[in-house]
């Protein structure tokens, strides 16, 4: 590799990362345990479907159904990985689970903050690898992916690797699971996968002209997906086929939320749309004075976004 080579691709791997960092929202910061290092745990369920977790479940629709504390009363716990935390966190079963910039995914008792296990990628680094993903868990199973290009599913109760799935490269996008199927983007690569969620078998490929960090969301037999490329795409969950695609203006590196049949979804051209979900059809838009890379969230007939200009917006 020659060093323009390798600056470009150092180049594309912080903008890759700068990028989760919006999307992710930093997720939380993670009682930190005095004295010596935890030790794993086996006690403790199995986590359900029944779950919280980044676009509020394993699908990714965006759309939350429950409140949180509406005053701050206490730390409850703090814990501390190896380096900066960009990954949003999944709680099921009782147990936190959240991804590192030390390449680490962490199981944590979600009532002390104490370490059950931990599980250690393919990656070695700095910002240049982690596990910037954010991990859905599903029937006993942890799915999240790694800046080392893997598709990674851990038994949730004891973090054993279940089996890995090699992309082209970084998945920094988080996976979602629906039916059987995880479905997960290529950061880099602009690829697209849809893995059996319990052999980690690729079902099928969609390849995108541009970057994927956005995540998926499944609904209805679709998955919706943002690229680089500008485009919001709409592919059958079975076949992969595309249904529809919409292109605007700028790169598409939000998650899509879908509610009530219209799918939301932010643009760096400033926009966040509306969208026909079964057609693609633009309903409406909404223009702010920056780049829309925030994931939009809907709750009681309300769309929440932020954006680039420093606002947090709430349309209806």
């Amino acid at each position: 590799m020659t060093f323009i080579s390798h600056l470009r691709s150092r180049t594309v791997t912080l903008w890759v990362l700068l990028v989760a960092l919006i999307l992710s929202g930093c997720g939380a910061l993670i009682r930190e345990m005095p004295g010596g290092a935890p030790t794993q745990e086996a006690s403790g369920g199995a986590p359900t479907q029944e779950a919280s977790m980044f676009r509020a479940n394993p699908a990714r629709t965006g759309v939350f159904p429950s409140d949180g504390p509406t005053t701050l009363s206490e730390l409850v716990w703090k814990f501390k990985t190896g380096i900066a935390i960009v990954s949003s966190p999944a709680v099921a079963g009782g147990v936190v689970y959240i991804g590192s910039g030390d390449g680490r995914l962490y199981a944590l008792d979600a009532r002390t903050g104490r370490m059950k296990w931990k599980f250690k990628t393919n990656n070695s680094g700095f910002f240049s690898s982690g596990v910037f993903s954010s991990p859905a868990v599903v029937d006993g199973v942890v799915y999240v992916g790694s800046d080392d290009g893997r598709l990674y599913a851990l038994d949730a109760r004891t973090g054993q690797e279940k089996w890995s799935f090699k992309t082209f490269q970084s998945v920094v996008s988080s996976p979602a699971v629906a039916d059987g199927v995880v479905y997960v983007g290529n950061s880099i690569a602009g690829r697209f996968y849809a893995l059996d969620a319990r052999t980690g078998q690729e079902k099928w490929r969609f390849k995108t002209d541009g970057h994927v960090v956005s995540s998926p969301a499944v609904t209805d037999g679709v998955v919706y997906i943002g690229s680089n490329d500008g485009r919001l795409y709409a592919l059958d969950a079975r076949t992969g086929q595309e249904k529809w695609s919409f292109q605007t203006d700028g790169p598409v590196n939000s998650s899509p939320a879908v509610a009530g049949g219209v799918v939301y979804v932010g643009s760096d051209d400033r926009r966040l749309y509306a969208l026909d979900a079964r057609t693609g059809e633009e309903k409406w838009s909404f223009k702010t004075d920056g780049g829309v890379y925030s994931s939009p969230a809907v709750a009681g007939g309300v769309v929440y976004f932020g954006s680039t200009d420093g606002y947090l917006y709430a349309v209806r």
